[in-house]
């Protein structure tokens, strides 16, 4: 009988373990990988939505950000846009900002979509971190945002159809379209500018992956676009000679307009996270206060 009893006893506590075990299991988190082998993001992934969704908690944000699943081009199935409180209680036109996402979060623009969540600028308004304003001379200013979510690496059309897109939909001064992208989306910046930096108030690349040559780097100098470029030195994904070559050969050519570079000493591919932080600044200006010095 003892013996008995002891085996009920052992019975019920292996059960216990196994159920308490259950209950702690499953976080929810979804880890991607934004360049592998680059840095490893984590966050909660949002709920589905549907077209048209937010996935900004209005009271803790100064942004709105909304899923927008439409079919753009070809290339693009959709994207979210970040406007600022008030947008739709007032007449005012915006500065533009599209900022293009690595080749980590390539997608459908539909299921795909929540992946620009994970990296970059569209990390940084999902999270409430992005302020309401920036001030440059005696101006205030808020940016419309567009992060569009590509399927195949971009070329310039792609990226010029979206600008097209945001100057019929939404209220943008076109005197101030500024562009940013990192890894495979700076090397797009990269590539639009030598054909369409004329339409483009400044720019920023981070990390940017593509290696230019004397005729592109000639065509970006000659557009007179501001450039502010950033990478770590010790980036294992996109050589660092990418960043410094271009601004090497655009200088060459001696350009009417300033060009930026920032080299860390350490760290990997993620020179986005340091880049796309406000709190950064050099000579007293962060990277969006820098670029809303100029206009066309």
């Amino acid at each position: 009988m003892k013996l008995n009893r002891w085996l009920v006893v052992i019975a019920a506590l292996f059960l216990f373990t196994i159920l308490a075990c259950r209950k702690r299991s499953g976080t929810g988190v979804v880890d991607r990988d934004p360049d592998p082998p680059g840095r490893i993001d984590s966050i909660q992934k949002p709920t589905d939505s549907i077209p048209g969704d937010s996935v900004v908690n209005p009271d803790i944000s100064s942004y709105s950000l909304t899923a927008r699943h439409l079919d753009l081009i070809e290339n693009s199935g959709g994207f979210y846009d970040a406007l600022p409180k008030g947008y739709d209680s007032n007449s005012n036109t915006y500065p533009l900002l599209v900022f293009l996402h690595g080749g980590g979060e390539v997608g459908d623009g539909k299921d795909d979509l929540d992946l620009l969540l994970i990296n970059g600028l569209a990390k940084r308004v999902a999270d409430g971190n992005f302020p309401s304003n920036f001030v440059s001379g005696d101006s205030t200013f808020s940016f419309v945002m567009i992060f569009p979510q590509f399927k195949v690496w971009p070329n310039p059309d792609d990226v010029q159809a979206v600008i097209d897109y945001a100057l019929k939909n939404y209220r943008i001064n076109s005197k101030r379209i500024y562009l940013a992208g990192m890894s495979m989306g700076g090397g797009t910046t990269w590539n639009y500018a030598a054909l369409h930096g004329k339409r483009l108030a400044a720019m920023v690349t981070i990390c940017g992956a593509s290696l230019g040559n004397s005729a592109t780097s000639k065509q970006i100098a000659e557009t007179n676009t501001p450039v502010w470029s950033f990478h770590n030195q010790g980036d294992n994904v996109v050589n660092v000679g990418y960043t410094t070559s271009n601004i090497a050969m655009i200088l060459a050519v001696k350009p009417d307009y300033p060009y930026r570079m920032t080299i860390w000493p350490s760290g990997e591919h993620d020179a986005w996270t340091e880049a796309t932080d406000p709190e950064y600044r050099e000579e007293g200006k962060n990277m969006y206060e820098w670029i809303l010095q100029y206009s066309r």
